[in-house]
């Protein structure tokens, strides 16, 4: 769906690249996560992906077309949620919703439908003007969704809603790449990313220098530790043991055994610990 290849981009007037030489390929029905935290070069990423900013070098193909010479037909193919929506302020949420889909050609889903998915039903008629920033992207996210495009761009999808919105908004994704749609997802949030994304990308000195699957890159940058954790005379008190041997560990079984025992878990890292390791890798 994606392929790049030794991308490079550099802002008129500026001496520093944003990218430099990145590279990253993203499969149908993927859920791939860009990683970094902001000015990382990820929604310069995005742009460029979306024929905003020809201004590059290397290859970018996307849907078998060159980022740099996109055609008509390939914007009525993608859904795009920037992290700043873009509503008319005036209009309701399904005035709005139409509106965008009378731009399209081809059918498009009923705006009824897709406020349903996004727990929006009751603001229908609604002015956005009186919507709070989680009701905006949760709309804005309505609106990337109305021609059923088979790839969806989306950036900090959850910006600005509570937990639970924020939960409504992570299903929706997972329930997209189930339909086997492909989902391009640029975000700084760590736990969100580990939780949706089938693979991610840390994005540092404007290349990808690690990739993976949340769960193996955990693994990979944690410890191979399990931690023991039990009351003792009213503390809590742990322990932790080597994951390999640890069931001929006499010190383990025996803490495993204690009729104080609290919890036992592995030592995994999370994403926010593998971008900090990978980062300090970075040259110069």
């Amino acid at each position: 769906m994606i392929s790049v290849e030794n991308l490079n981009f550099t802002f008129p007037g500026s001496a520093t690249p944003v990218l430099h030489g990145l590279s990253l390929q993203v499969s149908r029905a993927e859920v791939y996560g860009l990683l970094g935290p902001s000015g990382a070069g990820k929604s310069t990423t995005q742009r460029i992906l979306l024929g905003l900013e020809p201004g590059y070098t290397g290859q970018a193909t996307i849907l078998g077309q060159p980022a740099n010479a996109l055609k008509r037909s390939y914007y009525g193919r993608i859904g795009v949620s920037f992290e700043l929506p873009a509503l008319y302020l005036r209009l309701t949420a399904r005035e709005n919703l139409a509106l965008f889909g009378a731009l399209y050609e081809g059918t498009t889903r009923s705006p009824d439908d897709l406020l349903a998915l996004v727990d929006l039903s009751d603001a229908a008629d609604m002015r956005v003007s009186d919507f709070s920033k989680g009701m905006k992207m949760r709309l804005n996210l309505c609106r990337a969704l109305v021609n059923d495009p088979e790839l969806v761009f989306l950036d900090e999808p959850t910006s600005g809603q509570d937990p639970a919105r924020a939960r409504v908004t992570r299903d929706l994704i997972k329930t997209l790449k189930s339909e086997g749609r492909t989902v391009f997802l640029t975000t700084h949030n760590m736990a969100e990313a580990a939780e949706i994304c089938d693979r991610v990308g840390f994005l540092v000195d404007g290349r990808i220098p690690v990739t993976g699957s949340p769960d193996d890159l955990m693994r990979r940058f944690g410890e191979p530790l399990v931690e023991v954790k039990w009351r003792k005379q009213g503390t809590l008190d742990h322990a932790r043991f080597p994951l390999a041997g640890m069931a001929d560990d006499p010190d383990f079984i025996t803490a495993l055994k204690s009729p104080d025992l609290v919890s036992i878990h592995t030592l995994e890292a999370g994403l926010d610990d593998v971008f900090i390791a990978v980062a300090g890798q970075r040259e110069g």
